[in-house]
């Protein structure tokens, strides 16, 4: 009897395990049919071998923890047009294989009174180098901008990508019609076997010494693998006079006082024109193959005895032939008449559409003609030049002559020279030859950027 009752008790416990292993096994099941959900990128959940939620381990996207934040390396403006600006500022991204398919980003420009204007955006940042981010047409209120700043977001997502600037080769720059409508032509190859969507293309020119003088982007919509494209930058308005270096070609129109005091000192050959004429032959003599010169004479009327011309032995001979009108003893001294001939003939057909536009004037006295404001005839004419972008150096001879006047004149006031004697004018235009351009040839960045490298999210 005992060991029946042992026997129904096991048979009882096996009975109830079964039921209760069976609907175990239905009960699970059923969650897994209907409720249970894999570990995922996407269930904003840490879970599965993720270093983070939904991050690093079998997840496509990267952690933002293991990544190095973008730096931004500088930030400036560019006026384009006026009261519109250009901004642009370079970006490093140290993470090689690691980049950003989208990125915030706020540019504020500021002057003296505090913040301007601002604007936001958003942009790629590919990996492992430094990249443009660009905004143009920047409306600053007539406002001059002395200062501009980028602020980036933290980027919400990194992915890997093995392709950066390195995807995009530039194979020819040519920099046209840098006076007129300026443009920038540049051969671009895309060097990889895949084809590239949605490009951005930033170009920015350098000074010789690395600083950032102008910059413009383009986009091409579809780059061909293993193909190569001509792009073309444009700018509205000339840009040869913001590019001193000596690549860029200069016409330059020497202005000349020839009026009466310019013989006063006597002597034979006559002083100080004498002296003038010489010093001034060295300057045009030191001409790069690529520029020109003319030469405008100035006493009581103004007149271009020697017309835009790559020639520099023949123009240094003629200026040292110049003489002065007898008649001009008694003359006047119209130094805006000289201002309106140069302009004139930086003005003509004569000038190279790809150079920037110089003129460099030299006189001892005071402006006397025409009229009863001579000075203002003569500021008038400066302004205008001045409006056509044409650079404009003075020089002073001698100890009585209005320095004043002849800094209201130049571009700006440290482009007003003062020559108390003929023996510093060699070195007066050293420093003008060595101010119209600088030795070195401008670097021109030009960088592309894509957002269709990025490896897919899963």
């Amino acid at each position: 009897m005992q060991n029946f009752r042992l026997w129904a008790f096991w048979r009882r416990l096996q009975y109830g395990f079964g039921y209760f292993t069976f609907f175990g096994l239905v009960i699970t099941g059923g969650y897994f049919m209907f409720f249970y959900a894999a570990p995922t990128c996407f269930d904003a959940m840490q879970n599965s071998t993720e270093l983070a939620v939904d991050c690093g381990g079998g997840c496509t996207r990267i952690c933002a923890f293991t990544v190095a934040p973008p730096r931004v390396v500088w930030a400036q403006s560019f006026e384009v047009l006026k009261g519109q600006y250009n901004a642009v500022a370079y970006v490093e991204n140290t993470n090689l294989g690691a980049g950003t398919p989208e990125m915030g980003y706020i540019f504020r420009l500021y002057d003296k009174d505090g913040l301007i204007t601002e604007r936001t955006g958003k942009t790629v940042l590919p990996p492992g180098s430094t990249y443009p981010i660009f905004e143009g047409r920047i409306d600053t209120l007539g406002r001059v901008p002395t200062e501009t700043k980028l602020e980036l977001s933290a980027p919400d997502l990194w992915l890997p990508s093995n392709l950066g600037r390195e995807q995009f080769k530039t194979n020819d720059i040519k920099l046209v019609e840098a006076d007129i409508r300026p443009k920038l032509n540049v051969r671009m190859e895309n060097t990889e076997l895949t084809e590239a969507k949605g490009v951005e293309v930033v170009a920015t020119i350098f000074d010789a010494h690395g600083t950032a003088l102008t910059a413009s982007q383009t986009f091409v919509d579809l780059f061909p693998a293993r193909s190569q494209k001509d792009i073309v930058f444009t700018w509205p308005r000339p840009i040869a006079k913001t590019l001193r270096s000596c690549a860029v070609p200069t016409d330059i129109v020497v202005v000349i006082d020839l009026s009466g005091s310019m013989n006063n000192d006597g002597a034979n050959p006559p002083e100080p024109i004498s002296s003038v004429l010489t010093a001034a032959s060295a300057f045009v003599g030191n001409i790069r193959p690529d520029d020109r010169v003319a030469v405008v004479t100035f006493a009581t009327t103004a007149s271009t005895p020697l017309l835009l011309s790559g020639n520099a032995t023949a123009t240094t001979l003629a200026i040292k032939k110049l003489i002065i009108n007898p008649k001009e003893e008694s003359g006047s001294t119209n130094t805006g008449a000289g201002i309106a001939a140069a302009h004139a003939e930086l003005q003509s057909d004569r000038h190279n559409k790809d150079a920037r536009k110089v003129v460099v004037l030299l006189t001892d006295g005071l402006a006397t003609a025409p009229g009863t404001d001579p000075n203002k005839y003569a500021e008038t004419n400066a302004g205008l030049l001045k409006a056509d972008d044409i650079a404009l150096y003075t020089i002073g001879l001698g100890t009585t002559v209005n320095m004043d006047f002849l800094r209201i004149l130049a571009t700006q006031p440290t482009t007003a020279f003062a020559a108390p004697t003929t023996a510093t004018l060699d070195s007066i235009y050293q420093t003008i030859t060595a101010a119209i351009c600088e030795e070195g040839v401008a670097r021109i960045d030009v960088i592309s950027k894509t957002s269709g490298n990025f490896a897919p999210l899963q």
